[in-house]
């Protein structure tokens, strides 16, 4: 009887927290825990939980202050001084300083190629006193809130000044934020779960949020990330109920989920959406030729691509911008092949190329479904446009190691968000163009490379709107990259979540369960 008490006692001691608790499976285990070390999206999420940023991105794509309380800029540009807001206090207890986001900016610009641009237009960067920095450039600079308010991964997460100081190349070994959410190594298990709590310390904005932007107010005690790889046991937990919310809804099961009325499904248009795109080698086999690159602009058919997903017009959509549908950068120019695509049409360009027969290795990772699908579809199309094609099967960690050699391969398709994507100066398919990264395909398109610098230096809008469609012009004429559709892969919860944030960065303020 009395161990029957005691059960019912630690049961209903159990119900409030479990209550208050959201269990989740994102897209991946977080392995990464510095916010500033790697570009993935997994550790992108978790900097948004944990870290905080000087500025966001609010829901109409507008940057807005965070972490800072008001700046000023001087009459010729130059100087620009932000003073933070008070109360802003580590995980630690100690107060953030001017200090701290210095040295933070510094070491992000080392990891950033966004962040990398502004340091090389700083001419300094200091405290003036606790809360007060000066950033002063070399010359007027157009982008400056954009980068400092940027969600391109690796997001510019602020840091205590003692982590800060850790060299990009390395990582932090101590987790310390000043967001919402407070990490604890001793509640991660690795390979099966980690325990977020609510930062009961941390002082939201005073306005209402919105998306990244605003006040970040907690509803929840903590955050239960769960490790569950395989997408329909993720899936059937959720249905059980044992799990509340999964990042990505398998493909195969929207259906069932929409019909599931436990569930609800989280759908995403504009910069929310994943663009795909084929990574070509232009340094060695037959695409090293920019001729036999652009057959592909006639032969790739993004309708059938959205097809092989079986996706719906409600999550998918044919998509001719390079800087994405849906962004402040769209545009039509030099889409003119993309637009009929046909097997036929790019059977007689092909015999019009030097192309000789050479094998063409398409790399078709088997463990990611997006880029699985699209590799395949475009080796079909391949072969029926006269191509000799040699399809290499292995997992995306493979494909991912295969693509920094400069030969072995020619072609895989991948897929990004629309907020990389967006921007010349994030988007990553051009943004190693004349590097020596090994993860750009190794194009050198030099008449880029005086667009870049105009592109981040134009004072308004307009000016880098027309100069992104010079840049696309030229992405198109050289085939840098061909795109194979715009299209969401929806989210999941169990219909008890209130006000989760529509976002593909899944956030979990606001969230009440």
């Amino acid at each position: 009887m009395l161990a029957r008490l005691v059960l019912l006692l630690a049961l209903l001691l159990a119900t409030p927290l479990r209550a208050q608790t959201l269990t989740a499976v994102l897209e991946a285990e977080i392995v990464t825990l510095d916010p500033h070390f790697s570009p993935a999206y997994i550790t992108r999420t978790f900097g948004y939980m944990v870290f905080d940023t000087l500025f966001a991105m609010d829901r109409e794509g507008q940057v807005k202050p965070q972490m800072v309380e008001r700046w000023t800029t001087s009459e010729d540009g130059l100087t620009w001084r932000f003073t933070l807001r008070d109360g802003l206090a580590w995980h630690d207890g100690t107060p953030v300083t001017a200090a701290d986001c210095v040295a933070s900016l510094r070491r992000w610009g080392t990891r950033s190629a966004l962040g990398g641009r502004l340091m090389a237009a700083t001419a300094s960067l200091d405290a003036v006193d606790a809360k007060t920095f000066t950033l002063v450039l070399k010359a007027p600079y157009g982008l400056v809130l954009d980068t400092l308010g940027t969600t391109s991964s690796p997001s510019p997460f602020m840091m205590p000044e003692r982590l800060a100081r850790t060299p990009g190349t390395e990582r932090i070994t101590e987790i310390v934020g000043s967001g919402p959410f407070v990490y604890s190594r001793a509640e991660h298990r690795t390979g099966d779960r980690m325990l977020l709590r609510k930062n009961a310390a941390y002082r939201p904005r005073p306005e209402p949020g919105s998306g990244l932007a605003g006040g970040k107010v907690v509803k929840i005690e903590a955050l239960d990330l769960r490790v569950v790889p395989d997408g329909a046991t993720a899936t059937a937990a959720m249905q059980s109920g044992e799990i509340d919310y999964i990042q990505y809804a398998p493909f195969d099961l929207l259906g069932v989920l929409e019909r599931d009325r436990r569930v609800r499904l989280v759908n995403f248009t504009g910069l929310d959406q994943f663009t795909g795109h084929y990574r070509l080698n232009a340094a060695s086999g037959p695409f090293a030729d920019a001729e036999i690159r652009r057959v592909l602009l006639q032969l790739v058919d993004q309708g059938e691509v959205m097809a092989g997903f079986g996706l719906s017009d409600r999550y998918a959509r044919t998509c001719l911008a390079f800087f994405i549908c849906g962004s402040p950068y769209e545009n039509e120019a030099g889409t003119a092949l993309l637009r009929s695509p046909s097997v036929d049409a790019a059977r007689e360009a092909l015999k019009k190329t030097r192309y000789a027969g050479e094998p063409v290795v398409v790399l078709v990772a088997n463990d990611l479904e997006a880029a699985k699908v699209s590799s395949e579809i475009l080796a079909d199309r391949m072969r029926r446009a006269g191509f000799t094609v040699d399809v290499q099967v292995m997992d995306w960690a493979s494909v991912l190691a295969r693509r920094t050699r400069r030969e072995g391969w020619s072609v895989f398709g991948v897929h990004a968000l629309g907020v990389d994507l967006q921007s010349p100066l994030t988007n990553s398919v051009i943004g190693f163009n004349c590097t020596e990264a090994l993860t750009g395909g190794f194009h050198c398109e030099r008449p880029l490379v005086p667009l870049f610098d105009a592109f981040a230096t134009a004072p308004t809008l307009a000016e880098r709107q027309r100069i992104a469609a010079q840049i696309q012009e030229i992405v198109y004429d050289r085939a840098m990259s061909v795109p194979w559709g715009q299209f969401a892969q929806p989210a999941a919860h169990r219909a008890q979540l209130r006000n989760l944030i529509p976002s593909a960065i899944p956030l979990f303020w606001s969230v009440e369960k």
